[in-house]
């Protein structure tokens, strides 16, 4: 699999990427985006959409809660679609270009949720995936029937990893 990235990148075929200025993949978020905090979206950055691509989704979640040493469920903390491919700044805060939907985080409200682990260093995805269509209105989906949407759809994934663990 890497090979095939690295002779895809080396072609020039655009490899799609998720990045924050306010941290580094597998880095500590900084708690400016956390609930001990000012709990605001960080800034992404999108790079190296794929060719065919007619929007984008994103979804950030915490597979660890509530605990990172016996973790029962993956709580979601932002859910968005039919972002649109000329997107390559997603603003510190999160505001949404005009066109772009939210969809419902685990604390039952749209839009981004911080990092606000219970106990010990979580793990925060921020997964960007580029599609091959703009999907229908979903209404206010939460990442399950997001995910239900795209399947099939799915032309290319970025991920981006930051922990937190509260002090």
């Amino acid at each position: 699999m890497l090979l095939l990235l690295v002779s895809l990148a080396i072609a020039g075929d655009p490899m799609l990427t998720l990045t924050s200025p306010a941290f580094d993949h597998q880095a500590a978020i900084p708690a400016k985006y956390t609930c001990q905090g000012q709990d605001v979206a960080p800034e992404l950055k999108i790079a190296g959409i794929p060719p065919g691509t007619r929007s984008l989704a994103l979804v950030v979640d915490d597979p660890d809660a509530p605990d990172p040493a016996a973790p029962k469920t993956v709580w979601v903390h932002w859910v968005a679609y039919n972002l649109p491919p000329s997107l390559t700044v997603i603003p510190e805060g999160g505001a949404l270009p005009e066109g772009a939907k939210s969809g419902l985080n685990d604390w039952k409200r749209t839009g981004y949720g911080g990092p606000c682990p219970p106990i010990g260093r979580h793990r925060y995805f921020h997964k960007l995936y580029a599609l091959d269509v703009v999907l229908p209105d979903l209404g206010t989906p939460t990442k399950a029937a997001l995910l239900e949407a795209l399947e099939g759809h799915v032309l290319a994934t970025a991920e981006l990893m930051g922990t937190y663990q509260k002090k």
